[in-house]
């Protein structure tokens, strides 16, 4: 069986194709049930969490929060994604700006760098933005948020 050349595109048509393509970037998506998504519930925020695993993917946790009425108390968190690299946050190195909808604590050498703590009716999440410099070059794009059980403190399940 022989392969069939490709029908002939004329420009014009390609350029219809590419034009709607990018339109249609354009375009909100439309969220479940028509409305947008809901903002972080106000909560409060109290946990004694350490939360140490190791996945099967390599990925391996180590963190500890304490958090009063929404007042971070106590904050330790290393994280490794496989062999390649780590991240490192300690408390000593940042600053609440935030108490409510989420706690937000900011990177004392005045870099971008922001922890945000939040919860949900199934987690606590411990979570970090901008924070480059605090990783091994090159892991930051998998350095993901940590998660606590609300009730015992301990990692929360993912799957």
């Amino acid at each position: 069986m022989q392969a069939r050349p490709l029908p002939f595109v004329n420009a014009r048509l390609a350029a219809a194709l590419a034009l709607a393509a990018t339109l249609a970037g354009c375009i909100p998506i439309p969220t479940p049930f028509g409305g947008h998504p809901t903002p972080i519930a106000a909560r409060d925020i109290d946990i004694v969490g350490d939360c140490r695993r190791t996945e099967e993917d390599g990925f391996r946790e180590d963190a500890q929060l304490r958090v009063s009425t929404n007042t971070v108390q106590q904050l330790q968190w290393k994280l490794w994604v496989g062999r390649r690299g780590s991240c490192s946050f300690n408390l000593a190195d940042f600053h609440q700006v935030r108490k409510t909808p989420q706690i937000e604590l900011r990177a004392n050498d005045g870099s971008a760098c922001e922890l945000m703590v939040w919860q949900d009716p199934r987690r606590v999440t411990l979570a970090h933005a901008n924070c480059q410099a605090h990783c091994t070059p090159g892991i930051y794009e998998q350095a993901w948020p940590v998660m606590f059980e609300p009730g015992t403190g301990g990692c929360a399940q993912t799957r």
